[in-house]
């Protein structure tokens, strides 16, 4: 089904695309280039027993971008998060780079995980994906190709997959832009629903991120600028509440 709606919208974007183009480029110079989080590991947690090692994986987002510290990004928060939910600590570390696809993490940064024991692995992908417009296709064996990859190194670990990004919601996006990659990266997380589902030990939080869910965990009413640090990548504030969410998630899968 997600290849054919694909085949079907690509027939009326097409036209779009010179527009669409023009629109990409004003947006890449008006956003400004912002670097990765820095320190890309760490131990949290003073609980008793052995420490819980997570490593997350995949592109801006779990990167970093938008927030000068991991700690204070979506990988620190998740693990602050693990450890209070666990009673025990947690050694954490990132890999990730923007503007990474999912064939470009199993190419590149799979090969530079140096730990030989992970308790879980937690994967942020899918804006690059739709953002190059990949087909559903080519985007389902580039997952089965990644989790392959991984299960070569650590056969019984976990995977879990965060939500989509909100694209529709990106503020630096025209509505155009918004329209037709929003549209994408919701199905191509349809696609990633499919992938996993049979998968023992491999999951996705489907859960579709809206500002308003945020505003309602938060309780408070922040403007959709609060909620981005550049206009496409999460802000401090967005980082943390969506770590806890995907750490709730996680605690309800009963997996650890």
């Amino acid at each position: 089904m997600e290849d054919i709606k694909y085949i079907l919208s690509g027939l009326l974007v097409a036209p779009l695309l010179p527009l669409m183009a023009v629109q990409g480029k004003r947006i890449r110079a008006s956003v400004p280039k912002l670097p990765s989080a820095k320190g890309s590991s760490g131990y949290i947690g003073d609980g008793k027993g052995q420490a819980l090692r997570l490593i997350t994986l995949g592109e801006s987002t779990i990167a970093g971008i938008g927030v000068e510290t991991h700690a204070e990004g979506f990988s620190g928060t998740l693990a602050r998060a693990l450890a209070d939910q666990l009673g025990k600590p947690v050694a954490w570390k990132v890999y990730a780079e923007s503007g990474y696809t999912a064939e470009r993490v199993t190419e590149k940064l799979v090969p530079q995980i140096a730990e030989n024991d992970i308790d879980l692995i937690v994967i942020g992908l899918g804006g690059n994906d739709a953002f190059h417009l990949n087909s559903p296709w080519r985007w389902r064996r580039s997952i089965r190709e990644l989790i392959a990859a991984l299960r070569q190194r650590f056969s019984e670990t976990p995977v879990v997959f965060t939500n989509m990004p909100p694209i529709k919601r990106f503020p630096a996006f025209t509505p155009l832009i918004k329209r037709v990659v929003g549209s994408h990266v919701e199905l191509l997380g349809r696609s990633l629903h499919h992938v996993t589902e049979p998968m023992p030990n491999v999951f996705y939080y489907a859960r579709v991120i809206t500002l308003e869910d945020w505003r309602d965990r938060l309780g408070v009413s922040a403007p959709p600028a609060d909620y981005f640090s550049d206009g496409v990548h999460p802000s401090a504030l967005t980082y943390q509440v969506w770590a806890r969410d995907v750490a709730g998630y996680i605690r309800r899968l009963g997996i650890l």
